[in-house]
């Protein structure tokens, strides 16, 4: 893809894989709009993005799990950017428990964050990308869609359900000049499911590691499309 010109959406973009995606987009000079729950969150990492690149960065306060907030997040992205050629569906939020011991609320922000609410960004997506002459969606899924594990459920669900949507939207537009690619990180240093980041997970994937891909998953040529990647640690703990 010619990334010249180009704006995207990154959901989820305040911390941890979605901050780094959005500081690698930035820095190849592209437009962004990141967005989040909090608005404090969302000032902080605009600021601190700004200077890296000549790509302008904006942020909107959007929760996924509603229809009207994502409609708003991506007609304000057009309006004030200009577009939207990319679309990178980050946001997600991990509750581990039995399913015995999980209330229905939180099964059903699992599911609602994580698929429902890419959901809602690729439908409202589509259109625009269409009358542009293409773009790129690209799912952050896990190595847990296709790997179940006990207290997980939920999320094992939600990420499954996420790389079936991916595969089946990818055949959908693959001819309206849309690309659709999943990337399903394994264990990665972020404060993500309430785990602080940490110097003593330094065998983990790093969130700079999936930004990489998310650039190299833009730099391939048109005629090819690497619809679904692992990525993992290279030496975890021996067991």
């Amino acid at each position: 893809m010619d990334l010249t010109g180009k704006v995207a959406i990154v959901t989820g973009g305040t911390k941890g894989i979605g901050r780094a995606i959005a500081e690698a987009l930035v820095r190849e000079d592209i437009d962004v709009c990141i967005s989040a729950r909090k608005r404090s969150e969302i000032d902080q990492t605009v600021g601190s993005l700004a200077e890296l690149g000549k790509g302008r960065i904006t942020g909107i306060v959007c929760d996924v799990c509603d229809h009207p907030q994502v409609k708003a997040l991506i007609e304000r992205t057009v309006a004030e950017l200009g577009g939207l050629d990319i679309l990178v569906n980050n946001a997600g939020i991990g509750i581990f428990s039995t399913v015995e011991a999980m209330s229905p609320e939180d099964f059903r922000a699992v599911i609602e964050t994580n698929l429902f609410g890419v959901y809602y960004c690729c439908h409202e997506a589509i259109p625009l990308m269409r009358e542009r002459g293409g773009g790129y969606i690209i799912n952050i899924s896990s190595l847990a869609g296709a790997n179940p594990h006990p207290r997980m459920a939920a999320y094992n669900a939600s990420k499954f359900g996420l790389n079936g949507f991916s595969e089946a939207l990818m055949q959908e537009v693959r001819h309206d000049g849309i690309k659709v690619s999943y990337i399903m990180p394994g264990s990665v240093n972020t404060e993500f499911g309430g785990d602080e980041s940490s110097e003593d997970k330094s065998w983990q994937l790093q969130p700079e590691d999936i930004a990489c891909v998310v650039l190299d998953l833009l730099h391939h040529d048109e005629r090819s499309l690497l619809s679904r990647v692992e990525i993992r640690p290279s030496k975890p703990p021996k067991k």
